[in-house]
């Protein structure tokens, strides 16, 4: 059940709507571009939301994730995989604490099955597992001039990447990114009421200029359709502190660990850019020039200057090599926020 007084707001702001998802505001493209340089509020609706709460909820969660979930003391969020017995990843996580419980945030269409598989590990435990994607609402902020558009509803803004400061306004957490970057959670009043203060100083845009933001920052994603595909390290979940290698067992945990013990990183996830109209999907291949499948597109946005930007996981040796292609389609190997080392 969708959150309706939430939609409708958006509907009045102007919102474009397929599937219950907002594509744009109007103009995809030119949304795209203010998402570049000037300051932005998105609506997320796109992602879910798991609860997970109960005395023995952290117990429960630590056996489940890749990252040590004591952390997540209500001052600070993290990513975390969520991996097969076979340590092939089936979800990725961006975790905290909210209300005193804790949250999973995650692909929209893996909600499901991600909470009918999490529900099924619960057993005996005291755990109570919600579904609170539609009754609490996120939005996402970048651009530079955000820290002092939030004074007003958060005395603290948080300065680090992570960072989480909690009130009777909602949740306020910093993300990745070059620009700086908020993720606001927060019941629908509350974000009525931070969406019609910062809309003078903020162009609202849809889903994909988020999309883009996130692949800009190197943050992967798991779809449906890529389920399995990947060890954590192929996606750089070591490289974005998602993994922890000290918090001793859980599920898929041998695999990942002698990975990161054993042997070294043979794919990775690189940033390109593809000069096309055509949309590349995750889970397409990534071949060389003579048509060997070398890696496969994880995520996928347009670009501000056209094109399609995309996280891809790609051999090392094939990167090195050069001509790669999607879909037939040059693919440019483009800087990453971070470096592509152990």
């Amino acid at each position: 059940m969708a959150n309706n007084d939430w939609q409708e707001y958006q509907f009045i702001q102007g919102a474009v709507f397929n599937n219950e998802t907002i594509t744009s505001f109007g103009n995809t493209q030119n949304e795209l571009i203010y998402t570049q340089n000037q300051n932005i509020i998105c609506d997320l609706s796109h992602l879910g939301l798991l609860e997970i709460s109960g005395e023995d909820a952290v117990t429960f969660l630590q056996g489940q994730v890749t990252n040590d979930v004591r952390l997540l003391d209500g001052s600070h969020a993290h990513y975390s995989g969520y991996c097969s017995p076979k340590g092939r990843l089936l979800a990725l996580f961006f975790a905290f604490s909210h209300g005193n419980n804790l949250h999973l945030q995650l692909n929209n269409k893996l909600v499901e099955p991600i909470y009918k598989r999490l529900k099924m590990y619960v057993m005996r435990s005291k755990v109570n597992i919600i579904n609170v994607s539609d009754s609490t609402v996120r939005i996402g902020l970048s651009g530079h001039g955000l820290p002092d558009l939030l004074v007003p509803f958060f005395a603290k803004i948080p300065a680090q990447t992570y960072e989480l400061t909690n009130n009777d306004n909602g949740t306020l957490i910093r993300l990745p990114g070059k620009t700086p970057r908020f993720e606001v959670i927060c019941d629908t009043a509350h974000a009525k009421e931070i969406w019609q203060a910062l809309k003078p100083n903020c162009k609202p845009v849809g889903k994909p200029c988020w999309e883009w933001l996130e692949i800009r920052a190197g943050i992967p994603d798991i779809y449906l359709q890529t389920q399995e595909e990947f060890v954590p390290q192929m996606v750089n979940l070591d490289l974005l502190d998602a993994i922890n290698f000290k918090k001793g067992c859980y599920t898929g945990q041998e695999i990942v660990a002698r990975t990161h013990y054993l042997g070294k990183v043979k794919r990775r996830t690189y940033l390109a850019h593809l000069s096309t109209s055509i949309p590349p999907q995750a889970g397409n291949d990534v071949t060389t020039e003579s048509n060997d499948v070398i890696g496969k597109v994880v995520r996928s946005a347009p670009g501000p200057a056209g094109g399609y930007d995309v996280l891809a996981e790609i051999r090392l040796e094939s990167v090195e090599a050069g001509g790669l292609r999607v879909n037939g389609v040059k693919a440019d190997i483009q800087q990453l926020p971070y470096a592509l080392s152990e």
